[in-house]
């Protein structure tokens, strides 16, 4: 299967965000301490929010995993949202206290401690359950801002009849006859394309855009650039990153919905989020 290309604005966006977060919170770190009396540096302040801000970008893509994994919308994905604020509670404190123990008393040469104690514990829980939700409405709203609007497709003009079977050759030089309703789906490979149909494949020697214009347009569509899938065998469409669509078929197969052909796909199977 073919790689989607990377969408560099997610990281770029996220990049931003924690830049902006990081000044903000040492700004008020910095005036919370003035205001008790007590007079620390920006240098001190920002170590601690630039180590902090590190380990929840690296526990960023398991945050994304996790939402791909199981989205919110029902009580039980969001019980296992709830639940994973534990573990995340923990490598976040943990990872940040060795970031700062490397960094002032290995490398600058100032005791640091960082007593993991219940109360300590309990405070950073409490901090890291408000990041969880803001980090959850950050990853919703920005796979919901950054998809793309699909760029305007070629419709296929239908065929006048569409073929019900195919005469495809198998290996040994015998022809056999595959009935078109039972093709899976079917996928480009150079000069070729390959039918899949209940577990077997077959090679027919067709581009992917002449194959898909001799289909049933009721019954086959076109998912992404190397993939046409027959409606009949989809068993579960589910959202991907950047407004790409993940389709799971009957046989197990998966393949990428791209945004270029989302427009065609939802006016044949219509998704209901």
């Amino acid at each position: 299967m073919s790689t989607r290309a990377f969408d560099w604005r997610l990281p770029v966006t996220w990049s931003v965000l924690f830049a902006v977060s990081i000044a903000a919170r040492t700004y008020v770190g910095v005036s919370d301490e003035a205001r008790r009396g007590q007079i620390i540096g920006y240098d001190r302040v920002l170590v601690d929010e630039i180590t902090s801000h590190l380990v929840v970008a690296a526990l960023l893509p398991a945050l994304y995993w996790l939402h791909r994994r199981w989205p919110l919308g029902n009580g039980r994905n969001l019980a296992i949202h709830v639940a994973a604020v534990v573990p995340f509670s923990i490598l976040h404190t943990s990872g940040m206290a060795a970031l700062r123990l490397l960094w002032l008393s290995a490398i600058v040469g100032v005791p640091y401690r960082f007593p993991l104690t219940f109360d300590r514990l309990q405070y950073e829980f409490a901090k890291d359950l408000v990041t969880y939700l803001m980090l959850t409405t950050g990853v919703l709203a920005l796979n919901y801002l950054l998809q793309r609007k699909p760029d305007p497709v070629e419709q296929s003009p239908p065929p006048a009849a569409s073929p019900e079977r195919f005469a495809v050759r198998k290996r040994g030089g015998s022809e056999v006859m595959v009935e078109v309703a039972d093709i899976d789906w079917v996928e480009a490979a150079g000069n070729y394309a390959i039918l899949h149909v209940g577990g077997d494949t077959f090679e027919i020697r067709s581009s992917l855009t002449k194959l898909e214009g001799e289909l049933d347009p009721r019954r086959f569509v076109r998912v992404h650039k190397s993939y046409v899938v027959n409606v009949a065998r989809i068993a579960e469409v589910t959202p991907w990153i950047s407004g790409d669509w993940r389709i799971r078929l009957q046989d197990g197969a998966e393949v990428n919905l791209s945004r270029r052909y989302r427009q065609r796909f939802e006016a044949l199977v219509p998704v209901r989020s």
